[in-house]
Order: C-alpha cells, then sequence, then structure tokens
C-alpha cells in the first residue's frame, strides 16, 4: 500500500473537489464561478499532491512554456469571465503538459478488465494506439 502524507491526503482531496467542480461547472454550461472554483482546487490540489518546488518545475520548464501557458491562461481566462474560450485553451495545454502521461495511462487502462477491452474495440482501438504510441502528439 502506498503512504501517503497529510498534505498529499489534503492534495488528493482537493484536486478531486477541483475535477468534481469543472465537470459540473462544465455540466451546468460553463458556469463562471464553479470553473473559478474548479481551476483553483485542481491547481492547488496538484502542488500539495507533488510539492511546491516541484510544481513550479514541472510548469515553468522551458520545453513545457507554451503549454503552460496556455493551461495557467485559460485558467485566468476563466476568472476572468469568458468560460468557454478559458476551458478550450486549459483543455489544449493540458494536453500538451501531460502527452507524456498518456502511454502510461493507455498501458495501465488496457490491463483493466472492462476497459481493457473497450480500448481493443475497432475503431476505439487505432485512436487509443496512436495517442498510447507516442508522446509527440501536437
Amino acid at each position: 500500500m502506498i503512504s501517503l502524507t497529510d498534505s498529499q491526503k489534503i492534495g488528493m482531496g482537493l484536486t478531486g473537489f477541483g475535477v468534481f467542480f469543472l465537470f459540473f461547472g462544465m455540466m451546468l454550461f460553463f458556469d463562471k464561478a464553479l470553473l473559478a472554483i474548479g481551476n483553483i482546487l485542481f491547481v492547488s490540489g496538484l502542488s500539495f499532491v507533488i510539492g511546491l518546488e516541484r510544481t513550479f518545475r514541472f510548469f515553468f520548464q522551458r520545453h513545457k512554456a507554451k503549454a503552460t501557458s496556455f493551461f495557467l491562461g485559460g485558467v485566468l481566462v476563466v476568472l476572468i469571465g469568458w468560460p468557454i474560450v478559458g476551458v478550450v485553451l486549459e483543455i489544449y495545454g493540458f494536453f500538451l503538459l501531460f502527452r507524456g502521461f498518456f502511454p502510461v495511462a493507455v498501458g495501465f487502462i488496457r490491463r483493466v478488465p472492462v476497459l481493457g477491452s473497450l480500448l481493443s474495440l475497432p475503431g476505439i482501438s487505432a485512436l487509443v494506439d496512436k495517442i498510447g504510441e507516442s508522446n509527440t502528439m501536437v
């Protein structure tokens, strides 16, 4: 079993609530307040889980400057009050930031019994293979 510190447990809770508020804000036709709360909780939860220094190093690497600017710019645009534009910018930045994790995630999901069989369906498998094979997705 993985041992978590208290700050990591708090971070997992904050990140979970952030994802919930983001999803709920999109379900309620891009509600500005819910999306703003979700963004703040997600980013703060991420910093609690991996630590402030590692969060700063992750976001502000030279080769991730474009991705970070899109993601954090989207958060800022949502906070300003343009939720649809901000969410589109955030999603693009999120995929650019975390594209290195997609092959690992696809490999893990393929080992899960029900999800693995869904990923092997004819239409879905080609897309999943493309996502999971390389991290040069742009």
